[in-house]
């Protein structure tokens, strides 16, 4: 990379000027590059979880109708996520592009987000689709465990701790996290594949998807994120 192009900081001094859209499962780091790509960039990260949370607290009139449906472990429907997402667009610091973390998850949001971004001046979005082995996944998801008390993550197979089941900053215990387990793992990552297997085909048939080789190592993807993002039309 030319050290011209970048700020003291790390950041790129050129502008993203597009909406950039990361497409992976559970555990492929998509949501560790969204959020490096939003910061060199200097663009905002939108995550509808996010988005949720915020809506929820300070009890706009999208909040009030998710909350209940989020207290109660119920999907809340386009109908809200796409209004949250219209609303959040148009704030200023969004006007030179965004980083989207977990959105669109079907074609028809995909749909609905490219009459959107038509309507703000955005071109189709670069979407980056994050591709790896699901056994290789597996073990990276199911091998984490997080430090009891300063939350650290530790990957027993990949970034063991150095005193086994102890974190090496605090001697904190490290916990396998409930949603981290193979029988919760699996199915998950079964309804991810028959949910986005019909978006990856929809943005490939439309000329906008890339793919990440999300085995390689994290400075590895963020350079072809970088590169596909800089390179695209």
């Amino acid at each position: 990379m030319d050290t011209s192009a970048v700020t003291p900081d790390g950041r790129l001094r050129e502008k993203l000027n597009a909406a950039v859209v990361f497409l992976g499962p559970p555990g492929a780091g998509k949501g560790t590059q969204a959020k490096e790509l939003a910061k060199k960039y200097c663009v905002p990260h939108l995550s509808t979880g996010d988005m949720l949370r915020e809506n929820i607290a300070a009890g706009t009139p999208l909040g009030v109708q998710a909350k209940p449906l989020m207290e109660s472990g119920q999907l809340v429907p386009d109908s809200i996520i796409l209004k949250m997402v219209a609303a959040r667009i148009e704030k200023p610091d969004c006007s030179g592009g965004f980083v989207f973390d977990g959105f669109p998850r079907t074609v028809t949001q995909a749909q609905w987000l490219g009459e959107l971004l038509k309507q703000h001046g955005f071109k189709q979005p670069v979407v980056v689709h994050f591709v790896i082995d699901p056994a290789l996944l597996m073990r990276r998801i199911t091998g984490r465990r997080m430090c009891k008390i300063g939350g650290e993550i530790y990957n027993i197979y990949e970034r063991p701790p150095i005193v086994p089941n102890r974190c090496d900053s605090d001697g904190g215990e490290l916990e396998q996290r409930p949603d981290d387990r193979e029988e919760v793992v699996a199915p998950r990552l079964l309804a991810y594949e028959k949910q986005t297997a019909p978006l990856a085909a929809y943005f490939r048939r439309l000329g906008r998807l890339r793919e990440v080789d999300a085995a390689k190592g994290v400075s590895e993807v963020s350079q072809r994120v970088l590169d596909i993002v800089r390179g695209a039309e």
